[in-house]
């Protein structure tokens, strides 16, 4: 079977089982590019930026083939491996320069500020790349201004872009232009599907074929799989078909019809479920499918989905995710085709209906996807195991790798579901749903950048339909990141903004969340008043709601910012309650440490023995508790409140209990002072 890459930026210059057709010409001018002095070199400069390669032509044409054979052929010299983004969607969208940079660097293992824009990101890609000897594949790009900002300045590496035509305002870059295979070549791929009796027996009518296709990789992909399947048929055969097609892709460019011409041939042969399916996969996310995506579409049962996909794999229709091969991806040259078919052939009311399907399974295999993190007899396994076997995921270690693989387009998904507007329910299940599998296979903090973009989706959402409970969510969601990032002036701006909706919503956790979250960032940026002022507003309203748990931790917070300040009676008192709510609460470690920090503001005021008293206390608490760690941290304190009392003999013994405390619980010293 022959192995056609066929890529999102089109067919490949002809692959046959691994083996590169043609180009030759095209490949030689390349490397001799690679290595030609450019205008500043002349000049007795040093080049400002990396080698930039353009390879153009029209979808279809291989340009992304000859892209990665290059690439293949030079890898040699560029160490640091070979690095590739796309720049456009299938269905023509230009993918912003930030999703972009977020995945270089998430390819180049460098962590990705959470919330950060465009040009933070592009210049931390610059930044990475200086030092480092890649390649950078940069496939389908519209215009100079989406390559531009990511060419890293005096670098070693080598950029190879793919467009369909020049990239006008990137100096000394001479696009190198494809145009089709060349006969010979061309009709080497069409045996690849063929065999080489049937075309040695007319070799003519090959030539004849591959001229019809113009020779683009794309067309001769489609022919041959047509002939493939139909052992039977002759080559002349098919060059006679495309010639009574002659008024298909009449409205296109001369250029484009051929592709047209042997579209429509391929397409006029499947089935009528399956042409419905093939026009239906024009809505997968990022044109990535798998047989789930292709089920939910088609409404029909995923082992008949993973067949057609198969089929349409055979056909060049579909080609494989070398990276994830229950994946398919959908070229990038046929995805307008299919569009133009399914929005001229299925009614407005059947696309919507499919979209949902497939939105709605997407979300039940999230959910089980997060459930099968929970633990065995959890309500979430419970639920999981009444779920259709195709639905279930085995262990939590398949459903990560399911997880990790369809991620570009489960993120794809939830930004289209948003985008559309007339799913905004299942849109927002969806976001829902990816953020809580993404935090359980992740976590938090690395799932942080993917999670700040989905909560932005949910204030859309939230904007859109005047949602303020959610809205209040997503901003407090979004204020949080922004603090974690340092963007603490941002973070305050969502908070007070968090507060209105809460207010309009009538929420009191949203009000009470937001105005503790606005102090907590006045104290980081230390204005202590306001911090104060913020968290005295929070606990009148938890006092007022009875809320004894965010009392006792609001005290706590009000104590902290009063200890900044220098007010220490204020900050005794607070602590002083904070330990009562403690106590009333049955929190042994919560009342051993507010004891602990109430000792530490003693300390501060000038009162060594009633610090050294509430600090036993503080031990005696965790003691009660049972916690081996915080007993010993609290030992460690105390053992540094005796040394400054003068006391070292009493300190060293209180060391020693620490030590005997902790010597199965090894720690770090830093994390004992700090309890």
């Amino acid at each position: 079977m022959t192995d056609q890459a066929v890529d999102v930026g089109g067919a490949a210059a002809g692959r046959r089982t691994g083996q590169f057709l043609g180009r030759q010409r095209e490949l030689k001018e390349l490397r001799a590019d690679i290595e030609r002095a450019g205008l500043d070199t002349l000049s007795g400069k040093k080049s400002p930026r990396a080698r930039v390669l353009l390879i153009a032509g029209r979808p279809g044409s291989g340009r992304t083939a000859l892209a990665c054979e290059l690439a293949r052929q030079v890898a040699g010299d560029y160490p640091d491996g070979v690095l590739r983004a796309a720049l456009t969607e299938p269905g023509g969208v230009r993918v912003p320069a930030d999703r972009v940079a977020r995945d270089l660097l998430d390819a180049l293992k460098v962590p990705a500020p959470p919330g950060a824009g465009q040009d933070e990101l592009t210049q931390l890609v610059r930044g990475v790349l200086a030092d480092r000897r890649a390649i950078v594949l940069l496939d389908d790009a519209a215009d100079a201004e989406q390559v531009g900002p990511l060419l890293p300045d005096t670098s070693p590496s080598l950029v190879v872009a793919t467009a369909e035509g020049p990239l006008t305002g990137i100096p000394d870059v001479r696009p190198c232009t494809l145009g089709g295979l060349d006969v010979k070549s061309g009709v080497e791929l069409l045996e690849g599907f063929t065999g080489a009796v049937r075309v040695t027996v007319d070799p003519r009518a090959a030539e004849t074929l591959v001229e019809a296709c113009g020779g683009q990789p794309a067309a001769l992909v489609l022919v041959g799989g047509w002939l493939r399947a139909r052992p039977k048929a002759a080559v002349a055969d098919v060059a006679k078909q495309l010639r009574t097609m002659s008024d298909d892709g009449a409205e296109l460019p001369i250029a484009a019809r051929p592709l047209a011409q042997s579209f429509r041939l391929v397409y006029d042969s499947l089935t009528q479920p399956a042409a419905r399916m093939l026009r239906l996969l024009s809505f997968a996310p990022a044109g990535i499918a798998d047989a789930h995506t292709a089920s939910a579409l088609a409404g029909c049962s995923v082992s008949g989905a993973q067949a057609a996909l198969d089929d349409f794999v055979a056909c060049g229709l579909l080609r494989r995710d070398p990276d994830a091969p229950e994946q398919y991806r959908l070229p990038g040259a046929l995805a307008p085709l299919l569009r133009a078919l399914c929005e001229s052939v299925d009614r407005p009311g059947e696309i919507q209906l499919a979209r949902a399907r497939m939105l709605e399974r997407t979300v039940r295999l999230l959910q089980s996807c997060r459930a099968v993190t929970e633990p065995e007899g959890s309500p979430a396994r419970k639920k999981l195991a009444g779920l259709p076997r195709a639905l279930r995921f085995p262990s939590a270690a398949v459903a990560d790798a399911w997880l990790s693989g369809r991620r570009p387009a489960l993120l794809a998904a939830a930004r289209l579901a948003v985008e559309d507007g007339e799913l905004d329910t299942l849109a927002r299940r969806l976001v829902a749903a990816l953020v809580r599998a993404l935090a359980a296979h992740r976590g938090a903090e690395a799932a942080a950048p993917d999670l700040y973009g989905l909560h932005q989706l949910v204030l859309d959402v939230a904007e859109r339909r005047t949602l303020h409970r959610e809205k209040a969510a997503a901003l407090l969601n979004l204020g949080d990141l922004d603090a974690e990032a340092g963007r603490t002036t941002g973070a305050l701006a969502r908070y007070r903004a968090a507060l209105d909706a809460g207010r309009a919503a009538n929420d009191p956790y949203a009000t009470g969340r937001a105005m503790e979250s606005v102090g907590g960032a006045h104290q980081e940026l230390g204005d202590w008043h306001r911090a104060a002022d913020w968290y005295g507003r929070a606990l009148s309203q938890r006092l007022a709601r009875g809320e004894r748990a965010d009392q006792a931790r609001l005290y706590g917070r009000l104590a902290t910012v009063h200890t900044y300040a220098g007010r220490y009676g204020e900050a005794l008192r607070g602590w002083r309650a904070a330990v009562a709510g403690y106590r009333r609460l049955g929190d042994l470690p919560s009342q051993a440490r507010a004891l602990s920090e109430a000792a530490r503001v003693q300390e501060y005021a000038g009162r060594p023995e009633e610090s050294l008293r509430t600090c036993r206390e503080a031990v005696e608490s965790a003691r009660k508790a049972g916690d081996l760690r915080l007993e010993a941290a609290l030992q460690l304190r105390l053992a540094d409140t005796l040394d400054r009392l003068g006391d070292p003999a009493a300190a060293r013994l209180h060391r020693a209990s620490a030590d005997r405390l902790l010597e199965d619980e090894p720690s770090r010293a830093g994390d004992l002072r700090n309890p």
